[in-house]
């Protein structure tokens, strides 16, 4: 099983790219492919841009690693509510190739923050919107307080938090065998 997995922000050190890492590594017979999104800047989509000059080839190569993959760990980064500026862009540019950016790959959604409540409206928001966009979400994973929870040696700390992870990993993980 190949696993794409990556976090939302463009931020060199994300806590998001860490949890996404991290629950990856928790699958098993599972090779891990990872994405920067600093590796698919592209300007600001607009309609105009895209009647001037076409969709980036960062957006086709996007989907491409997407298409390659199995099963996708996103974990989103939330930014005044919402995801940010950085994956909003690829999103944008991605969905004038296909509606369905997910490409229907059985997904784990996840979100992290050093906040109590752990990135939880970004995450509600994709839970709801993305089935619509070929997401595919199989399970999904909060973790609060990301500086209290979470440990780059040790990975969660929270026994209950770790527990709940792996219970959505496992649920991925079979689901996406089951097809």
């Amino acid at each position: 099983m190949k696993i794409l997995a990556f976090g939302t922000s463009n931020y060199k050190n994300s806590i998001n790219q860490q949890l996404a890492l991290y629950a990856a590594s928790l699958f098993t017979e599972a090779t891990i492919d990872t994405l920067d999104l600093n590796d698919f800047e592209m300007p600001i989509f607009s309609l105009e841009r895209e009647g001037k000059n076409g969709v980036p080839e960062h957006a086709h190569q996007f989907l491409q690693k997407i298409a390659n993959a199995d099963v996708l760990v996103i974990s989103l980064s939330e930014h005044n509510g919402t995801y940010s500026a950085a994956f909003k862009n690829i999103f944008d540019w991605a969905s004038r190739i296909t509606g369905k950016v997910f490409q229907d790959k059985p997904l784990l959604l996840l979100a992290t923050s050093n906040g109590a409540r752990g990135g939880i409206a970004v995450l509600n928001s994709a839970i709801d919107r993305w089935k619509y966009m070929g997401g595919n979400i199989k399970a999904s994973f909060s973790l609060p307080e990301f500086e209290k929870n979470f440990d780059t040696t040790l990975g969660i700390t929270s026994k209950e938090l770790k527990d709940k992870l792996l219970e959505a990993v496992e649920r991925t993980q079979q689901e996406a065998v089951l097809g």
